[in-house]
């Protein structure tokens, strides 16, 4: 196995098993994850600023086990910040990613896909993102044309009723994320009402297409609106991660035009291809923060919709 040590950042980082094969259908090995966090660290680390981060791991690659990692392990080393965190029996630690040693770090640890809570340490319990997942209930690929219809017609709501300006991507799996830059001043019990009100909207306009229903046996073939994220610990996937799908997929912020562009997919944008995205347009969710505003008029108006 390849092993090599390596300095970014000014940090000495000790790679082993670079050349383990991760995803065996596309020959991506530990190697090129690594390499990409690496390469992607100034694109992805403002999305994943200040905020907290549970770790997926995939050891042996997506054909083998998995799982998620909250505390940070007795290894890690001392230059990776951590933060305590409240959790229902007591505390634990979890790892901030602020830099890119952090995150090609995350990567030797072969975690693919960093979750990144949607407030920051600074005001834990208040959330600055409100995030809306539409997954489809069918075949994903036969119902992304309804997740892409959901999602627009969410945006219309949010922007040309509520005055909130939302954000799309991929999920690099099979749907689509819109986030909603908030100031950061209700709690997430708040927040999650005011999503839950907005999805209540959506599904009575349009019942046929689009549901709330939790239990999948009372879905049919409409999408559904996902509110569950907007609570305190919960996660969202952090734009740019890679996914552990085939091909791996990347989680990919979108121009809300592109959603209409042939060929179109949660799957589309992949750890080979993405770069030559970038290369052609920066980053559609920079400067977010710009957008964010308060709930407090937008309550007011939805309250007369609902």
């Amino acid at each position: 196995m390849s092993d090599e040590t390596r300095t970014v950042d000014g940090h000495e980082i000790e790679f082993s098993n670079l050349d383990k094969v991760l995803f065996p259908d596309a020959g991506i090995t530990k190697g090129d994850v690594v390499d990409y966090y690496e390469r992607i660290a100034d694109v992805m680390l403002p999305h994943m600023e200040d905020r907290i981060v549970s770790m997926h791991r995939w050891p042996d690659g997506i054909d083998g086990g998995d799982f998620y990692q909250k505390d940070v392990p007795d290894h890690f080393p001392d230059w990776i910040r951590s933060v305590e965190v409240d959790k229902e029996d007591g505390t634990l630690r979890q790892v901030v990613v602020d830099d890119r040693a952090t995150l090609v770090y995350l990567a030797q640890q072969a975690c693919l896909t960093p979750h990144v809570w949607l407030s920051r340490t600074d005001a834990r319990r208040k959330p600055d993102r409100m995030i809306f997942d539409f997954d489809p209930s069918d075949d994903w690929e036969e119902a992304f044309d309804e997740v892409r219809c959901a999602a627009r017609r969410l945006r219309s709501l949010l922007e040309d009723e509520l005055e909130l300006k939302s954000f799309v991507m991929t999920s690099g799996s099979r749907g689509l994320h819109i986030h909603v830059p908030l100031v950061p001043e209700d709690d997430f019990d708040a927040v999650r009402a005011f999503a839950g009100e907005v999805a209540r909207v959506l599904e009575d306009r349009h019942p046929d297409r689009l549901t709330t229903a939790q239990r999948k046996d009372k879905r049919g073939d409409r999408v559904f609106i996902d509110i569950l994220r907007n609570a305190y610990a919960q996660t969202a996937v952090a734009p740019y991660s890679i996914r552990a799908r085939p091909g791996a997929p990347v989680a990919t912020p979108l121009e809300w035009d592109e959603l209409s562009r042939s060929g179109m997919s949660p799957r589309a944008y992949t750890l080979k291809n993405l770069f030559r995205r970038l290369g052609r347009k920066d980053d559609p969710w920079s400067g977010m923060d710009r957008h964010r505003r308060s709930l407090t008029g937008p309550r007011d108006t939805l309250g007369g919709l609902a």
